[in-house]
């Protein structure tokens, strides 16, 4: 068989497909196959055909030809996962799912008609974790000598299912090893944040006043002329995400503070950061209307992230990493900002909350002091101190 006649068999084949004639078109593609001339759409057509028929043994022999010379062609990809969903194989139509998503994301000139695809990909693949994470914990709920399962082990089997990805610490600047990679702490971990939150009326009482006159609210991502330009995600310079400092790197804005003395009491007992020249910073963090703070990982992971949540609207969200919460207003909690997070403020009113750092409570004193020597070193070179931006 020469190559232009397996092409006029290709062709009446898919005619036979398109008419619904399935066993036509099987003979026909199936002589193209035995030929040893069928490239990856035929073996594509023959699986169709199959499938048509009811033979899903031919069928999956037929879409394996196919991705044995394409890996990553992403219709072979879907209908070998609708294919062993078909089967009852959930692990493995799964797996097919993710890789839809994991090569028709990775390309940037996808067409725009695989996109149905990838969005069915991903429903069914979350489907399919779904139930596989039911099932788990159906027969771990069945199992009386188990006790309660901890968050982290909860955590745990939703990595587990894929229902969730993967995420860790990725500062821009600096990494402390062997710390613990945690989204957001537990808060039983700080105590003083009982008083803090006591005192949130008093601060929003404060807030409210510096809103009135929004005198010295500044954007938080501020271009540096003796820094490469960076995108920051249509943030620099961009008053959406807007900052009143009460400290700033380590050093107190003398007229913020007097106008905001029942905040800076309620930080009495905080644990801030101290690092000359660095840290702490303490700010009212303003989210204008319908604005998105994009994704993006902090500078250190020695520190952690607090928010006292002051004026939050309805449709106000917060995500680090895999978890996404929502603030309430006077409920704290602390971070790890190396993790990649992001906010959004989807109402029509602003977001407002009280920022600080404060020290990773695994770090000992004597690490902070090393740590806090190490940047007093940095900041000694020649133009050594970079924006500590949180």
């Amino acid at each position: 068989m020469t190559g232009q006649e397996a092409a006029a068999l290709f062709q009446r084949g898919m005619a036979a497909l398109q008419a619904g004639h399935a066993r036509p078109a099987r003979d026909t593609l199936s002589t193209i196959a035995q030929a040893g001339l069928a490239d990856t759409s035929t073996w594509l057509a023959l699986a169709q055909a199959c499938l048509m028929l009811q033979d899903t043994a031919a069928a999956g022999q037929a879409l394996d030809q196919a991705l044995a010379r394409e890996p990553r062609n992403l219709t072979a990809l879907m209908a070998k996962a609708d294919l062993l969903k078909l089967r009852g194989d959930a692990r493995g139509a799964a797996a097919f799912y993710a890789a839809v998503l994991q090569h028709g994301r990775a390309d940037p000139a996808l067409p725009d008609a695989y996109q149905p695809m990838l969005a069915r990909a991903e429903v069914a693949g979350d489907q399919l974790a779904r139930q596989f994470e039911d099932s788990l914990r159906r027969q771990l709920d069945q199992r009386a000598d188990g006790g309660v399962r901890s968050a982290r082990f909860e955590q745990s089997l939703a990595l587990l299912s894929g229902r969730r990805d993967r995420y860790f610490q990725n500062p821009r600047i600096y990494f402390f090893p062997e710390l613990p990679h945690v989204q957001f702490f537990e808060r039983s971990m700080f105590p003083w944040m009982d008083a803090l939150e006591a005192s949130t009326d008093a601060i929003r009482d404060e807030l409210l006043a510096v809103l009135s006159d929004g005198r010295d609210i500044e954007p938080y991502v501020q271009r540096d002329p003796n820094r490469p330009r960076r995108t920051g995600g249509g943030m620099v310079d961009n008053p959406d995400w807007s900052a009143y400092y009460l400290w700033r790197n380590g050093e107190p804005v003398a007229e913020h503070v007097a106008r905001c003395p029942q905040t800076m009491a309620a930080l009495g007992a905080v644990p801030l950061t101290r690092m000359p020249g660095r840290s702490p910073s303490i700010l009212f963090s303003v989210l204008r209307p319908g604005a998105r703070i994009p994704p993006h990982n902090g500078l250190v992971n020695t520190r952690l992230i607090c928010h006292l949540p002051l004026v939050v609207p309805p449709g106000c969200g917060f995500r680090v990493g895999n978890e996404t919460r929502a603030w309430v207003e006077g409920r704290a909690w602390a971070f790890d900002d190396t993790i990649e997070h992001e906010a959004w403020n989807d109402s029509d009113r602003t977001r407002v909350i009280l920022l600080f750092e404060i020290w990773r409570p695994e770090l000992t004193e004597a690490e902070r002091g090393w740590v806090c020597r190490l940047f007093e070193a940095i900041d000694q070179q020649d133009d050594g101190r970079q924006a500590w931006s949180i």
